[in-house]
């Protein structure tokens, strides 16, 4: 069963689908750029028969009004963390695509008391393509490795967060220093990608997985970059892995 929460955080209302039996272990989803709660649906139906799944939207995305200027990886990171105390949700599994993959590393600099285990997917930005040119080649490079029923879910998305936002986050992401962050993130976690993705190479991958403190990589062959979407059975043993080790 899903429901939809909306809890006062962050100076904002922040929307949640929420999907999962009430009193199983929590897993947290964070979204990457541009995206909603609605690309982790096929990820929430795989964990939601013995595991409560929640995905929120983050300030100016989804169904969650922002600020607006966008915020950037430090003010995102913030928000999910006012979120997470305010729902009582600390320490729950962290499983974050692409630019949330930032957000969940910036976390563990400001609140690492918050973070459970994480799995990080096809975590964004790859320093060997830093400019943000050469990251727009590779999403449209992706897209025509994803399921068409994607595609119709971030065309929606994108509509609803706007263009201006969507690139003044873009250009925030782009100058994170998110390799400087990785060793203050130290709970067990799993870098994750597909063998197909072109927006987040095996290089960055393996280096970011080999540069945090418990990480270890994955690779899930003949998918691209949003796992959770097209290979949701693939990424949720890998999160019923790390369950036993969440806090409490």
């Amino acid at each position: 069963m899903i429901t939809h929460q909306f809890t006062g955080a962050a100076g904002t209302r922040m929307h949640a689908e929420v999907t999962g039996p009430a009193g199983a272990p929590e897993v947290v989803c964070v979204h990457g750029l541009g995206c909603s709660h609605r690309y982790f649906r096929p990820l929430a139906r795989t964990l939601g028969e013995r595991l409560r799944v929640s995905a929120p939207d983050l300030p100016g995305f989804g169904r969650t009004p922002g600020p607006r200027r966008a915020l950037d990886v430090r003010g995102l990171s913030t928000a999910l963390a006012e979120w997470l105390r305010e729902t009582g949700r600390g320490g729950s599994v962290l499983v974050a695509n692409s630019a949330g993959c930032q957000i969940v590393v910036d976390l563990a600099v400001h609140a690492p008391e918050l973070l459970g285990p994480v799995v990080l997917i096809g975590p964004s930005t790859d320093r060997t393509a830093p400019s943000l040119v050469r990251q727009l080649g590779r999403l449209v490079a992706d897209a025509p490795r994803e399921r068409p029923s994607l595609l119709v879910v971030l065309a929606w998305d994108y509509l609803v967060c706007g263009p201006r936002r969507l690139l003044a986050t873009a250009r925030h992401l782009r100058d994170d220093p998110v390799e400087v962050k990785l060793p203050h993130l130290t709970t067990p976690a799993v870098v994750v990608r597909g063998s197909r993705d072109p927006i987040a190479s095996r290089a960055w991958a393996q280096e970011m997985a080999a540069r945090l403190p418990a990480g270890r990589y994955a690779e899930v062959p003949g998918h691209a970059h949003a796992l959770n979407h097209s290979a949701p059975a693939e990424v949720a043993g890998l999160v019923e892995s790390l369950v036993g080790s969440a806090p409490g």
